[in-house]
C-alpha cells in the first residue's frame, strides 16, 4: 500500500506512549516507512512537507481520533456501517480517497488489537484507552480535545441511535481526556429540538437566572471558537463553526423561551 502524506505525517506526541505502542501495531509497515520517507528537502515521495509546523499536531490529532473510534464503535460489540461510513467521509474530505483505505485499514488492525489484548484480560484494551486519554490530555490542548470529543459523539449518534454503552464508552473517554460529563451531554444535545436539550448543550439547569444563561453562552462561545482548532486544519476548523452554529441554536432557543433580547 502506498504511504500516505498524513500517514508520513504522523509523528507529533504519539510516537512515544500508550498512542505510540498502538500505532506500532496498527500501522505496521506503513508507520515504519513513514518514519524513513523524508529526505534532505523534507518532503516525502507523497508530497508531505515536514516543514510544515503544525503537520504533526494534526496528523496526530488524525491517530488519537482513529484510536479512540475504535473503542466508541465496538462499544456495543458491532461495527455498524454508518459509523464506518462516517470516519471515511472524515477522511475523504480532510486527506483524500487515498486515506479513506488506509484509515480503514488502520482502524481493522486496532479491532484486531483489542481482541487480541482481550483475550487474557477483557479490561486490557479499555485500560490502553484510560492511557491514551492521559496522553491526549497531556499534549493537546483543551480546545483540541473538545473537538476530538465531538467527531466521537457524531460517530456514536452515525446509525441514529447511541446505546448505553456508547455513552458509557464516551464517558471512560471523556473522563481520561479531563474533559467532563456536562461537556460530553452538551455534545450528545448538539443538534436537538427540544427545549431541554438546549440547556444541556449550554451545561446549565433551566432553574438559571437570565444572568446566568448569558454567562454560560459566553463560557461555550469562547471554548468552542472554530479559531481555536485553526491549526488542525481548514475541515477541522469547519466541523467546529458546525458546532458553534449549534451552540448558537441553543442559546437562541433559550432566549426566545425567556424573552431574552
Amino acid at each position: 500500500m502506498k504511504i500516505g502524506k498524513w500517514i508520513g505525517g504522523i509523528m507529533g506526541f504519539m510516537t512515544m506512549g500508550p498512542l505510540g505502542a498502538l500505532a506500532g501495531f496498527a500501522l505496521g509497515s506503513l508507520f515504519d516507512n513513514a518514519q524513513d520517507s523524508f529526505n534532505g528537502d523534507n518532503r516525502d515521495t507523497t508530497g508531505y512537507n515536514t516543514s510544515d509546523p503544525y503537520a504533526g499536531q494534526r496528523n496526530s490529532f488524525l491517530f488519537s481520533m482513529l484510536v479512540l473510534a475504535s473503542y466508541i464503535i465496538r462499544a456495543d460489540g458491532k461495527i455498524m456501517h454508518s459509523e464506518m461510513e462516517l470516519v471515511r467521509r472524515f477522511l475523504r474530505v480532510n486527506f483524500g480517497e487515498e486515506a479513506v483505505n488506509q484509515g480503514e485499514q488502520i482502524l481493522l488492525n486496532l479491532f484486531e488489537q483489542r481482541k487480541q489484548m482481550e483475550r487474557n484480560n477483557p479490561d486490557a484494551f479499555k485500560n490502553t484507552i484510560r492511557q491514551c486519554g492521559a496522553q491526549i490530555a497531556a499534549n493537546m490542548t483543551y480546545e483540541q480535545r473538545l473537538q476530538l470529543l465531538d467527531f466521537l459523539v457524531k460517530i456514536a449518534q452515525a446509525d441514529g441511535n447511541v446505546c448505553t454503552a456508547e455513552i458509557e464508552a464516551l464517558k471512560e473517554v471523556s473522563l481520561s481526556m479531563n474533559l467532563s460529563e456536562k461537556e460530553l451531554e452538551s455534545m450528545l444535545n448538539l443538534g436537538g429540538d427540544s427545549l431541554e436539550g438546549a440547556y444541556k448543550v449550554l451545561e446549565i439547569e433551566p432553574t438559571a437566572t437570565d444572568e446566568e444563561v448569558r454567562a454560560a453562552y459566553r463560557r461555550l462561545a469562547l471554548k468552542h471558537h472554530p479559531d481555536k482548532v485553526a491549526t488542525l486544519g481548514e475541515d477541522i476548523r469547519k466541523a467546529a463553526e458546525i458546532k458553534f452554529q449549534q451552540i448558537n441554536a441553543a442559546k437562541e432557543k433559550i432566549y426566545k423561551a425567556r424573552g431574552i433580547k
